[in-house]
């Protein structure tokens, strides 16, 4: 088997759509098919950019065109220049890179928290948000003031010790202002 039809096996194996990170974990499950190549994951990264029949969803997201229909049913939406401002391409990347802040805090041994609002919220593989996060609660890191102006950040993450290590706002169509005075108060 070939390199890249063990990639594109692996997006059929996840759905049909994958990160780059889960295809680099996925792709050399594949006995058929051998990697002798320095770097594995640079080679899956040029397939997934240069073969036809696979598409690119967002930076570091890669789908399957023949279930291009069936993930915008499911609200995983390509950016485009025509679509780029729409609502739904906009509630997307926002609930998209919550989700991969969460993934990234774990991989960092970070606790992570979302606000309530954005719980329910749908990663691209049908996971929720508050899947991903690893708190359910604000800890009790501080004043109630400070604790209080902090439950609406969209990823936190806290150290070992329940302090704050990150605050994260994911600013794309709405005003950043707001964004920067919760982080002034902070």
């Amino acid at each position: 088997m070939k390199q890249y039809e063990a990639v594109i096996e692996t997006l059929e194996t996840l759905g049909g759509v994958a990160t780059l990170g889960e295809l680099n974990k996925e792709v050399f499950k594949i006995k058929d098919c051998e990697w002798k190549t320095k770097t594995p994951f640079a080679s899956i990264r040029r397939i997934v950019q240069q073969t036809k029949g696979i598409y690119k969803i967002k930076p570091g997201l890669y789908g399957l065109e023949k279930y291009k229909k069936q993930l915008e049913d499911s609200g995983i939406i390509a950016d485009t220049d025509k679509n780029k401002n729409s609502a739904e391409v906009c509630n997307f990347n926002h609930t998209y890179y919550q989700g991969i802040l969460l993934i990234i805090g774990k991989f960092h041994n970070m606790q992570t928290f979302i606000p309530n609002q954005d719980k329910n919220k749908k990663f691209y593989n049908g996971q929720k948000l508050q899947e991903l996060s690893t708190l359910n609660e604000l800890p009790h890191y501080s004043y109630p003031q400070l604790i209080k102006r902090s439950s609406t950040i969209d990823t936190i993450w806290f150290n070992a010790r329940n302090m704050p290590d990150s605050f994260f706002e994911i600013e794309h169509s709405t005003d950043i202002q707001n964004s920067l005075l919760k982080f002034y108060d902070l």
